[in-house]
């Protein structure tokens, strides 16, 4: 392909990626964005007291001159309260901060500016920020913001959180099709090539298989690139049926069935045409810059026993795979997720509203699907109601943002989390909402460009994410620790953990 990877990893190289230990993968560009700007007037005289001073390494003293400072690592005002607050203990009164005019620029109500740090730090870091910035929380009003855990005093003597098991099983039914136990409750959405690049989506896989999970081929066909991790790759069946072959979906042991998502319910995928470049429109045997439309629905779908006529075709074709049909949340979800399990489904994936999309014109990126927090308790209830709950795999996605939205949402009733935004923020996007147009990400992430696809190392990416789950896996850990339990099995449904904010 024209945009291949500089480099289709190697064995040896894909063998060193592989892995979760945290390593430090700092920001690729020179200058980073912090929350703060520390200034320093010509009264500094390079004394150095500073550095010595400063425990979060802002300051820096190289021979007899000071370095500018490492901003990103300044907690700001809440520094005041201790002894060492540089501001205070310069000699000079050199020092001064303020609030970063970037940064009051960036994010939305959903994604703040602290949000998306947070993220990038936990990405870089493989472990939640600990200088101040919100990461448990945006600003939206409502949905998971509103919602807080009520932990019981205590509750977590005795617990170890290394010995906690936050594995979930994907096939609950009584079948031959495989057996799949994913590591972590959480992973990585259908994002097809077209939609993001090559590389970004090599990374994904990569950090799947460093924690035994799974990450989605989206609608724009099976990439040869990927078939090194096709153990972890979910081939996704929509219905434009790019790049759907017989060898792509024997190769998968998950095959999705994507009848809608939350991003756009009653639309199907919309790739503009300068996104369809010539190895784009190779792989989904099309013209090269021509938009493309995915029709909705499934013209041969217009049932629940039409749609048990497309698992059986996927069956006799791969016998082995799991069945997930991913849906968005219109107010009738619940039939439909009970519809899918009388169909044979093995996952029943709901997307909600809040979701995001690469591969859609701006009139479509709309709130018009039911927010996923109301879907949650809806389906996991009416599933207990139909005896069947403990025989599919619920699955959560359409705006999930932090280990605790994750948590919630098992809290909610699902059995654990798909994401997609988060994955994309933890590779320094800023939320600019620019990545279905033109030659897309200007960050290299969701692009289709050749020369803007070099932005983005395989090996950064995949570090990169490989960190955030470390992350979310650490703190997911320490919630569970608070609240009592050794399992996230044990949080499913348990709505009684949960309060709302007034």
């Amino acid at each position: 392909m024209s945009n291949s990877p500089q480099t289709l990893l190697t064995r040896d190289s894909i063998v060193n990626l592989c892995d979760r230990e945290c390593a430090s993968v700092p920001s690729r560009f020179r200058n980073r964005i912090s929350k703060y700007k520390v200034f320093r007037s010509s009264a500094c005289t390079a004394c150095g007291k500073c550095a010595e001073l400063c425990s979060y390494g802002v300051h820096v003293r190289s021979g007899e001159r000071m370095l500018r400072p490492r901003e990103w690592l300044c907690i700001g005002t809440a520094c005041q309260s201790n002894d060492f607050y540089c501001i205070d203990k310069c000699p000079e009164g050199a020092l001064s901060l303020g609030l970063n005019p970037l940064f009051e620029t960036m994010g939305d109500a959903r994604w703040p500016a602290d949000m998306l740090m947070s993220t990038w730090v936990m990405a870089e870091t493989g472990d939640v920020p600990s200088n101040g910035l919100e990461f448990q929380f945006g600003r939206s009003g409502g949905g998971y913001d509103k919602l807080v855990f009520d932990f019981p005093v205590g509750a977590g003597a005795g617990i170890d959180e290394e010995e906690m098991d936050l594995s979930i099983e994907l096939n609950r039914r009584d079948d031959t099709a495989h057996r799949v136990t994913i590591d972590i409750p959480v992973y990585g959405g259908g994002m097809s090539f077209g939609s993001v690049s090559e590389h970004t989506m090599i990374g994904r896989a990569i950090a799947a298989r460093n924690w035994n999970t799974f990450t989605c081929t989206g609608e724009g066909g099976y990439p040869e690139s990927l078939v090194p991790f096709a153990h972890h790759i979910i081939t996704q069946v929509a219905t434009g049926l790019f790049g759907v072959r017989e060898e792509t979906i024997q190769r998968a042991r998950i095959i999705e069935f994507k009848y809608a998502q939350g991003a756009k319910p009653g639309l199907g995928g919309h790739l503009l045409g300068d996104k369809v470049t010539p190895a784009v429109a190779q792989m989904r045997e099309a013209v090269t810059g021509s938009a493309l439309f995915s029709p909705f629905p499934f013209h041969s779908v217009y049932s629940v026993e039409d749609h048990k006529k497309h698992v059986d075709w996927i069956k006799a074709i791969s016998p082995k795979s799991l069945i997930s049909v991913k849906v968005s949340t219109p107010t009738d979800v619940d039939m439909v997720a009970v519809g899918s399990y009388y169909a044979d489904a093995h996952i029943v994936h709901i997307d909600g509203s809040y979701g995001g999309t690469g591969a859609a014109p701006d009139i479509a990126k709309k709130n018009i699907a039911m927010p996923v927090e109301y879907a949650i308790p809806k389906v996991h209830k009416f599933l207990l109601a139909e005896g069947v709950r403990d025989r599919v795999a619920l699955i959560a996605s359409g705006g999930i943002r932090n280990p605790w939205d994750v948590a919630k949402s098992v809290a909610l009733g699902a059995d654990g989390v798909v994401i997609g935004t988060a994955e994309m923020v933890a590779l320094e996007c800023i939320r600019c909402a620019n990545c279905e147009s033109g030659r897309g990400c200007a960050r290299g992430i969701a692009t289709t460009d050749p020369e803007l696809t070099q932005l983005v190392s395989v090996e950064y990416a995949a570090r990169r994410l490989s960190n955030l789950y470390a992350a979310w896996a650490k703190e997911l850990r320490r919630i569970l620790k608070r609240l009592g339990m050794r399992s996230i099995r044990e949080l499913v449904g348990r709505t009684d953990t949960l309060m709302r904010l007034s």
